[in-house]
């Protein structure tokens, strides 16, 4: 019975610590952990605040809207999601952000995530280039460094294969017909068309 007790008390001070879970995610700065949202996770994660529309990963107003319901807390969201970022699997990218930059993170996607009423529709080409298409593409103009796709700056692409590779999507970039509207889609293609390479 004593090593039970003795094993019940270890394994409360196992959680208590986060052991396992890459700790107890504290604070954050939700305005902070928006730009980084937008900058390094938006190419995959839709998220209606962020104006995101990725679909390689899941859905954060789709994925959090049930539990918002239940009457989660934001603190229990803002955990849940510190630990997918650091436990990242699957096609999500190790190391994305870390450390106070993942609180900010967490923090940012638990205060908005599946809250009604939360986003609007981006109509600058360049806002819906940075939150769709940053973190995979560089591009000087927007400021972003993305690896995945190609370097816009080098490729230089013309207005009517941008439009159309947003539209159809290619072999790891997903497709946005349907989820960026059409008028997005010509803001996003004319403002890279415009600034590629310059």
């Amino acid at each position: 019975m004593r090593g039970a007790a003795a094993l019940l008390i270890c394994a409360t001070a196992l959680l208590a610590a986060g052991c396992g879970t890459g700790g107890i995610s504290k604070g954050g700065d939700a305005s902070t952990g928006k730009q980084l949202f937008v900058a390094k996770c938006g190419g995959c994660h839709a998220l209606a605040d962020a104006g995101t529309n990725g679909a390689v990963g899941p859905n954060l107003d789709d994925a959090f809207r049930y539990d918002r319901q239940q009457g989660y807390e934001d603190s229990t969201i803002q955990q849940v999601v510190r630990d997918q970022i650091e436990i990242a699997g699957g096609r999500m990218p190790a190391n994305l952000v870390r450390g106070d930059a993942a609180d900010d993170v967490a923090a940012y996607i638990a205060s908005v995530a599946g809250v009604p009423g939360k986003g609007g529709k981006l109509t600058s080409g360049k806002d819906i280039f940075v939150a769709n298409c940053g973190s995979c593409h560089t591009l000087k103009d927007a400021g972003t460094s993305g690896s995945v796709g190609p370097n816009l700056d080098q490729l230089k692409p013309a207005l009517a294969r941008i439009q159309r590779q947003v539209i159809n999507g290619g072999t790891v970039m997903p497709a946005f017909k349907g989820k960026l509207t059409d008028a997005q889609i010509k803001a996003v293609a004319k403002y890279v068309s415009s600034v590629a390479g310059k």
